[in-house]
Formats: C-alpha cells, sequence, structure tokens
C-alpha cells in the first residue's frame, strides 16, 4: 500500500514537473528573443548608440579642428608681426617689459575690462550691466566676458546662482505651461480640419513644425537681423550664430551684444537683450516639449523596457510623488501630456482591445 502510493505521488510530481517546463518554454523563447550576441536589446542599443555618440564627438572634434586650426595659425602669425613692428617703432621698449603688458592686457580683457579706448566709457558693473550678467548667470547661460572680480562678488554669485537656477527653471516650467494652452488649440484646431484626411501622427507633425517655425522666424531670424543693423562689428551670420548660442544655453562668450564702443543706450539695450533672452529661451523649451511629446520621434523609448516605462507611470501616478500642480487629470491647466491624445476624428473611438483614456496612460 505504502509502495503505491509513494509511485502515484512520484507519476503526480512527475506530470506537475514537466508541466512547469512546458511552462518555462515559452517564456524561455521570449526571453532568448529580446536579446542580441546574449545582451538585452535595450542594452544592445544603448551600447550601439554610446558608440554612435563617442564617434560623433571624434568626428566634432576633427572638423573643428580642421577649420578653425589654420584660422589659428594665422592669427598667431598676425600676432608675432605686429610683436615685431612694434618693437622696431619702439626699440626702447625691451621683450619682457612688452610680455609683461601683454600679459596685464590679457588678464584683464578675461576679466570684462578692455584697455581699448573709450570701450570701458560705461563700466561693467553699473546696473544694466550687473542686471545683464544676473541673467546670464541664472539662466546658465554664462558668457564669462564679465566676472565678479572680489571674494565678495564671487561667493555672492555661487549662492545666487544655487537659488536663482531653481527659480528660473519653476518660473520657465509655468511659462511653458501657459504657453502649451494655445499651443494645444493649435493642435486641436489641426485636427479638426485634417482629421478626416490625415493619421494623428502627420497632423502632429505638421504641428511641431509650425511651433519651429514661429521659433526660428521669430526668435532667431528677426531678431538676428535686429542685432545686425545695432552692432557694428556684426554681421548677419555672426548675429544668427550669437541667438542661437545664446538660446541653445551654450553661451560661448565670443559675441556680447552692446559691448562695442560708443554704444548708446547700453544699460537699456542689456535690459532688453535679457528679456529676449528670457522669452526665446522659453520659446526653445516649448519646442522641445511638443518634441518629446510625440512618441513615435522619442529616441529614449528604445532604450526603455515595456516593464520600465510601466514602472515609471505606476511611480508617477502615485499619491506620494507629484511633478508639480499641473500634474492632475482633473486640472484643466495640465496641458503637457494632452498634446499626444488628440486624435484624428475616424480614430476617436478606440478599439476594442483597447481602453478608453481616463487619467494619464
Amino acid at each position: 500500500m505504502d509502495f503505491c502510493n509513494y509511485g502515484t505521488v512520484n507519476n503526480n510530481s512527475s506530470s506537475i514537473g514537466d508541466d512547469e517546463e512546458i511552462g518555462l518554454l515559452p517564456k524561455i523563447v521570449e526571453g532568448n528573443r529580446n536579446k542580441i550576441i546574449g545582451m538585452e536589446k535595450t542594452s544592445f542599443r544603448f551600447s550601439l548608440y554610446l558608440f554612435a555618440y563617442f564617434m560623433f564627438l571624434c568626428s566634432g572634434a576633427a572638423v573643428f579642428s580642421y577649420f578653425e586650426a589654420p584660422e589659428e595659425r594665422a592669427l598667431r602669425v598676425r600676432l608675432g608681426t605686429a610683436v615685431q613692428k612694434f618693437l622696431v617703432s619702439n626699440p626702447n621698449v625691451t621683450d619682457a617689459d612688452l610680455e609683461e603688458l601683454i600679459v596685464e592686457i590679457v588678464r584683464a580683457n578675461n576679466r570684462g575690462v578692455s584697455a581699448i579706448e573709450n570701450a570701458t566709457s560705461e563700466p561693467n558693473w553699473s546696473f544694466g550691466q550687473s542686471f545683464f550678467f544676473a541673467s546670464t548667470v541664472i539662466t546658465t547661460i554664462g558668457y564669462g566676458h564679465v566676472t565678479p572680480l572680489s571674494r565678495n562678488g564671487k561667493l555672492f554669485c555661487m549662492f545666487y546662482a544655487v537659488v536663482g537656477i531653481p527659480l528660473t527653471l519653476v518660473l520657465l516650467s509655468a511659462l511653458v505651461e501657459r504657453l502649451l494652452i494655445p499651443t494645444v488649440w493649435l493642435l486641436q484646431w489641426l485636427n479638426s480640419k485634417l482629421g478626416h484626411l490625415y493619421q494623428p501622427l502627420r497632423i502632429q507633425i505638421v504641428h511641431l513644425a509650425i511651433i519651429v517655425l514661429v521659433l526660428l522666424v521669430f526668435f532667431l531670424l528677426l531678431p538676428a537681423a535686429i542685432f545686425a543693423s545695432l552692432e557694428p562689428e556684426w554681421d548677419y551670420l555672426d548675429s544668427l550664430y550669437y541667438c542661437f548660442i545664446s538660446l541653445t544655453t551654450i553661451g560661448l562668450g565670443d559675441y556680447i551684444p552692446g559691448d562695442s564702443a560708443h554704444q548708446p543706450y547700453r544699460p537699456l539695450y542689456k535690459i532688453m537683450t535679457t528679456c529676449y533672452l528670457f522669452l526665446g529661451i522659453t520659446i526653445m523649451m516649448l519646442t522641445l516639449t511638443v518634441f518629446y511629446d510625440i512618441p513615435q520621434l522619442n529616441l529614449g523609448l528604445l532604450f526603455t523596457t515595456s516593464e520600465d516605462s510601466e514602472k515609471v507611470r505606476l511611480a508617477s501616478s502615485g499619491p506620494s510623488l507629484q511633478y508639480g500642480a499641473g500634474f492632475s487629470p482633473h486640472n484643466e491647466e495640465n496641458i503637457h501630456r494632452q498634446v499626444v491624445r488628440v486624435r484624428s476624428r475616424h480614430n476617436d473611438s478606440p478599439s476594442p482591445e483597447e481602453p478608453p483614456h481616463k487619467g494619464f496612460p
């Protein structure tokens, strides 16, 4: 009796084990499908992206070196010729004295003080100039053409940046949220006019193209023409280059508006330039927001699995984590996610397999 029972138990255990192995087979096959060369697909894509990004940096360095190295060599030759010409014209000046003078001039110029006559008629730390400097600090543009000279100024600059940069991000985010309201209205209007002709993705791309066109025309091309007319030493390319470098917060500092000699109304000019920078950066952030709200254009999704996205969704939907007052399903100002929800009219009704959209996806 015991032997029979023992055999029966073994048979049942064997069949259960076989069922478990059979049930594991699809998971193993699915796991193998999600791997490339022994790596997860997302990890493999990310590795390729890192390699491509590194090659992009290398190609950029090669191109910059190819274009700029000859200009640097020519500039060095002109500088050496000018120094030799000065020494011939002034035989009483020694090489050491001239080099010391040049070092002091370069050092002062790097701190925002120019040795050219009349160029410093307006001090760097007047209210208008200081207002412009403060804006470049808290917007992280940081041209670097003017820097604090005193120890107290350096300490205050660090404190001011720590407090001011988060405040600026909050301000820019609030401005973008408000600008998203007319932006969504435009998308809804496009959907009502073109929804019966085109798929939602095409309508969203047209919508993005309109936003990009507004950015190019009103915040790059037209301001570049204005700067080119106001700055005596800038041509249109220089002005366009300045606008792009500033609005992307790169801030190289090689072109600074209002620093030319005999610049009229310099403090007012600096304040107006500051207003342009704030508004331009806001429109740049709005453009990026609309761009990333199109899932098909968001390359970051290639490096995340559906499980990771679900974890992020569950974490962000919890009551203990809120990214701002605008992120509420019942708040009409929550426009950020609504950009991707506008559908064409023939796709407004969900499929039987697709649940209706309520709140956040």
